[in-house]
């Protein structure tokens, strides 16, 4: 995978037990790596299921004063109001959808792949579900919001997952992206897709972290 013209690993992949008929490509969150994610699916994966958690390339983020650190797009600020990368999370969101058709050539039907992330990697699966023409299984969407969330419905007027299952997680007491935005995004994606498919789950006390359990744990094929 590539994302502004900047290389990154190979995915971490935890491979199925068995033959794999299903997947689920999970997103990680800012400054963060596929690693940690790939290990924790290891000791929860269903048998049939193949586990691929990509990295996201290394960029100056204007939000952490232009460190450089694993970042899916550049993040500007994280108030309501702030501006968006709008170049940046469509070229991420196109490295996720080439992800998701190479997974297609490996014989796995997108309708049996579900799309997932925390936090920034949240934000972008779901973007790239709204996006995507190949027909997703769903997604799980821990601790994040919608992107560009003002270009909808317009850039989701073709949208192939109109009847894709959503799960959203978020604690209440994130301080780093605040509960409101989650409950906000859920009532956006409401307006989008097939409201009666989408869970909004809330964790009392439950600050800016997440496990696999919350969400993609429960997710059966």
């Amino acid at each position: 995978m590539c994302g502004n013209n900047m290389s990154a690993p190979l995915p971490a992949i935890v491979p199925a037990a068995r033959k794999a008929t299903a997947a689920v490509i999970f997103l990680h969150g800012l400054g963060d790596t596929g690693h940690g994610w790939a290990e924790a699916f290891t000791g929860i994966r269903i048998p049939h299921v193949k586990y691929i958690c990509p990295h996201a390339p290394t960029m100056p983020v204007s939000l952490n004063m232009r460190m450089s650190m694993p970042s899916w797009f550049d993040i500007y600020g994280l108030s309501p109001d702030a501006n968006e990368d709008e170049t940046g999370i469509k070229r991420a969101s196109q490295n996720i959808k080439a992800l998701i058709d190479q997974e297609v050539r490996n014989g796995i039907p997108s309708h049996r792949i579900i799309l997932g992330g925390f936090s920034q990697g949240g934000a972008l699966s779901l973007y790239t579900a709204l996006t995507t023409q190949q027909k997703l299984a769903g997604v799980v969407a821990l601790s994040c919001w919608l992107p560009l969330r003002n270009s909808f419905p317009q850039a989701s007027a073709n949208i192939a997952n109109k009847d894709m299952y959503v799960l959203q997680c978020h604690g209440d007491a994130d301080p780093l992206v605040p509960f409101i935005f989650g409950s906000q995004t859920a009532e956006k994606m409401k307006s989008l897709i097939n409201p009666a498919n989408i869970t909004f789950k809330s964790y009392r006390g439950l600050p800016h972290n997440a496990c696999p359990e919350v969400g993609v744990g429960k997710v059966t094929f």
